[in-house]
């Protein structure tokens, strides 16, 4: 089963919150979750907020850089490329459901990669993505 996580989901595991405890959960079922150079950013990002922010401290953006790193190097996501067609299809689900949805460009963007690298199921803990992947047929 091939499934697509969006940055949220990587977000929680990495930088624990309230949605910690589920994305631990899914992460265990050791399905092969696609990890692009979009999810890569969104972390990297999402750790220097967290630092910026003095949520964290320099030491520990580290040890999740470290972590994050450590399971990339034992494989335990499968990392892909973004389809060439992922913007297109990203272009295309904005034309056709943000005008009902209030979605952002990311939004879009994740389940157009979803899509498009052939996902069965969608990984989210950001409403207006869950909202939009249902919309267009992927499993939670």
């Amino acid at each position: 089963m091939s499934i697509y996580a969006d940055s949220s989901f990587f977000v929680s595991l990495y930088l624990p919150d309230r949605h910690f405890t589920q994305a631990r959960r899914l992460a265990a079922q050791h399905a092969r979750v696609s990890l692009t150079p979009l999810h890569r950013a969104e972390l990297a990002n999402a750790v220097a907020q967290q630092l910026f922010m003095k949520k964290i401290s320099a030491g520990e953006a580290q040890k999740v850089y470290a972590h994050f790193q450590r399971d990339r190097e034992s494989r335990f996501w499968t990392e892909v490329t973004l389809p060439e067609m992922t913007f297109e299809r990203c272009v295309q689900l904005t034309q056709q459901y943000a005008s009902r949805v209030a979605l952002r460009t990311l939004d879009t963007l994740h389940v157009a990669s979803a899509l498009e690298l052939g996902a069965e199921r969608f990984w989210t803990f950001d409403d207006r993505q869950a909202k939009l992947a249902r919309a267009v047929g992927l499993k939670s």
